[in-house]
């Protein structure tokens, strides 16, 4: 996917996506799930090149066996796009969310070297990474067996995928403020036509909240 004129983006809108999202019945898809879209394609894309380069499956590669959980039998039918689409339509997890299942998407890939995204792994890893970031961002969540309905699985592979994705990761699934804006950045970046836009502010806004009221309580304190 390439992110044309034809899409309308305004640095204005994309704004508006961002501080005022309304979750109406007809809402429109946030933009970051376009972009994310966008990035996971090419990341597939290139894997499969390198695969093909190599002469064998960019999984064949000595991999650990608690990855493999991820693989599915055979390649999904259903595009990123439309797969991220359907997670958000059943799910309406906001768009911080998906910021931070990128922050979780970049450290798995990190922390195991030999792990390569491909079409078989691709949407097990995205449910699961959307599933484990809206239960760190979001205060209510569906049960995990819903997440694997909207995912296509059972509950029980859900199950599985979210604990050795944790365990995996070391539980390491705190993203702090400038962890947050940096990957905003990067995904900002990934708009080609002209005018920069700022995702999600969401972790900053909670921050300065958080900020603020330590304040008004030292202050009142002393007025007391």
């Amino acid at each position: 996917m390439s992110f044309s004129s034809n899409m309308g983006i305004s640095p204005r809108k994309l704004r508006y996506d961002v501080y005022s999202y309304s979750y109406q019945q007809d809402s429109k898809t946030p933009l970051v799930i376009s972009v994310l879209a966008s990035l996971i394609e090419r990341t597939l894309a290139r894997n499969e090149r390198i695969g093909r380069k190599c002469g064998f499956g960019v999984n064949h590669n000595g991999s650990k066996t608690s990855v493999r959980v991820f693989d599915c039998n055979e390649t999904p039918d259903m595009t990123i796009q439309s797969y991220l689409e359907r997670i958000f339509r059943y799910t309406r997890a906001g768009p911080s969310v998906y910021v931070v299942a990128y922050v979780y998407i970049d450290r798995f890939c990190q922390s195991i070297p030999e792990f390569r995204i491909t079409g078989r792994n691709v949407h097990r890893l995205l449910i699961t990474t959307i599933m484990v970031a809206s239960k760190y961002v979001e205060d209510m969540n569906y049960r995990n067996s819903y997440f694997a309905r909207v995912g296509g699985i059972t509950t029980d592979e859900m199950n599985t995928l979210e604990l050795e994705f944790l365990f995996l990761m070391n539980f390491k699934v705190h993203v702090n403020v400038s962890v947050f804006e940096s990957y905003c950045c990067h995904l900002e970046r990934e708009v080609s036509i002209g005018g920069g836009y700022h995702i999600e502010k969401t972790l900053r806004c909670a921050e300065e909240i958080k900020s603020q009221q330590r304040q008004y309580d030292h202050i009142s304190r002393i007025t007391l």
